[in-house]
């Protein structure tokens, strides 16, 4: 097993709609495209800015397939692959078809409230059943339940294919507790895009971004920044996106950074229920700031 190289700013990417709701899959190339000439470092695909949970098996698998082949090995891709159904996921990950998959990204379960030991038995099934990377994806405000350290450094020390976590709890003590005592080779990922500076400042070595859809290059250039060691010029950078990080989330994700691209013309602002687009004020707001930041809109 090759360790991934996931580093830098990887991006969530969104599944881009038409009018009528179908998949814009020529869009999503597009989008595809933009990352790749924008410097970003990793992939994250069919995760929860993909809107997953609203798109049918055949339009994820035909996702996958349409990144990977235009991907084409330049930059890793981590495929999103979680549930609250333990036995589901061990055989989904044992009989499915993960050519030009670097790593798997598998969250939290969801709904179910797993105690401490069910989450480190979940992983440890999901740890056993592939030899593919393995990133854990804490995220409390979404599953319900918040993965201690403990928890997660259990599982880091106890399976070697267990590369990161991608940390979304909002809790800078628990993240730093993470850093300061994982083993060698596990590394944790900012999940959440307005704490990335500081993330990484404590060591954290990327982040999976959304704000990355709309602005991988000068988002990019901000992490890239900080893991050299320049905070100064990396904190210009992060303030001058502060006020969108706020907008991007405050009506949900991905209405924020669906409204931004719609704004920047590159998709339909189109979203499935029960996720809807951002309202009004919102997005006036976000198009206020694109014009200030000299971004077409």
């Amino acid at each position: 097993m090759i360790p991934a190289k996931l580093k830098g700013m990887g991006v969530a990417l969104i599944t881009p709609f038409k009018a009528d709701e179908s998949v814009d899959y020529n869009a999503l190339m597009r989008l595809v495209d933009y990352q790749l000439q924008n410097n970003t470092d990793f992939l994250c695909v069919l995760g929860t800015t993909a809107e997953t949970p609203t798109l049918t098996e055949y339009e994820k698998q035909k996702i996958k397939s349409m990144v990977i082949e235009r991907v084409n090995g330049r930059i890793p891709i981590l495929l999103g692959v979680g549930g609250n159904n333990t036995r589901a996921l061990v055989e989904t990950l044992q009989t499915g078809d993960f050519t030009g998959v670097d790593a798997i990204l598998s969250v939290v379960p969801y709904y179910n409230k797993p105690s401490q030991e069910g989450i480190y038995q979940h992983y440890k099934a999901l740890a056993e059943a592939t030899d593919l990377p393995l990133v854990l994806y804490n995220v409390p405000g979404r599953t319900g339940v918040n993965m201690k350290a403990e928890t997660t450094l259990r599982i880091a020390r106890d399976f070697k294919n267990v590369i990161a976590v991608k940390e979304a709890s909002g809790d800078i003590t628990q993240m730093d507790d993470i850093i300061k005592n994982k083993p060698e080779g596990f590394n944790v990922i900012s999940g959440d895009d307005g704490i990335t500076y500081p993330l990484v400042a404590l060591g954290a070595v990327g982040v999976i971004s959304v704000i990355g859809n709309a602005f991988p290059r000068e988002f990019s250039r901000m992490v890239r920044l900080a893991l050299q060691g320049d905070y100064i010029h990396a904190l210009d950078i992060h303030h001058k996106f502060a006020e969108l990080f706020k907008l991007l989330f405050v009506d949900g994700n991905p209405a924020g950074v669906k409204a931004m691209l719609h704004a920047m013309g590159m998709i339909e602002n189109k979203l499935r229920l029960p996720l809807v687009p951002t309202r009004i004020t919102t997005f006036e707001a976000m198009r206020r700031i694109l014009q200030e930041l000299n971004i077409k809109c």
